[in-house]
């Protein structure tokens, strides 16, 4: 089926954000009388929403979870205020990000589907300068599930009214591509963000560089 509608996902994707978020984790843990760590290790822990976020950094350990200790809740509301406050220190978009989207935004609804909180997405969105390319933003606790559930695909596809095989996922983890097959969403993964070996997981195409994706569609769509 050709592709009717693109849904992206954000951190990883179109924005490099670690930094920020490495800071806002590593003040977090200094307020909390913990050493900073590596932003290579920040990045390691990002993608599950921010819960699981703090949660790991917290612990350095990516199997904690998010249980709402006292300490976990301390640290949450230490990372919610310095990350509120740093969104956009040095996030920026990855290379040809903005190009590309005017274009693509030219031929196709675009949505946001990101596990990032919606007290982040849209003010980030709007100091990036891009709210207006999107046409559905699903954040992570936008609806009861977030990827790797199928449901904040399928409410795309329910506001843009098309089936889910026409709708493409482009992200960078394991849980854009499960979150796609569940859905029924063909998925086009980037190889720069922050999930490890995307190149194994099976996406329908890989991409290294955000500008491809126009020629790629084309292709994709004369496939189908």
């Amino acid at each position: 089926m050709p592709i009717s509608a693109i849904a992206f996902d954000l951190d990883g994707t179109l924005i490099d954000s670690v930094h920020d978020l490495a800071a806002a984790a590593n003040l977090a843990r200094a307020d909390l009388g913990l050493a900073p760590l590596a932003v290579a290790t920040v990045a390691s822990y990002v993608g599950d929403g921010a819960s699981s976020l703090v949660a790991r950094t917290l612990a350095d350990d990516h199997h904690a979870e998010y249980t709402g200790s006292p300490v976990q809740k301390e640290a949450m509301a230490r990372f919610d205020a310095h990350y509120t406050a740093g969104l956009k220190v040095v996030t920026d978009f990855y290379p040809s990000v903005q190009a590309t989207l005017a274009t693509l935004h030219q031929r196709y609804p675009l949505a946001i589907v990101t596990n990032k909180p919606e007290r982040y997405t849209l003010p980030l969105l709007a100091l990036l300068g891009i709210h207006e390319h999107f046409d559905c933003i699903v954040a992570g606790d936008t609806l009861a599930q977030k990827k790797p559930a199928a449901e904040p695909l399928l409410h795309v596809t329910a506001a843009f009214n098309i089936e889910p095989a026409a709708l493409l996922m482009v992200g960078d983890s394991k849980n854009d591509l499960l979150a796609a097959r569940a859905a029924g969403c063909p998925i086009v993964m980037v190889d720069y963000g922050y999930g490890d070996d995307v190149a194994a997981l099976g996406a329908d195409a890989l991409v290294s560089a955000f500008d491809m994706l126009p020629e790629l569609i084309t292709h994709l769509d004369a496939r189908s």
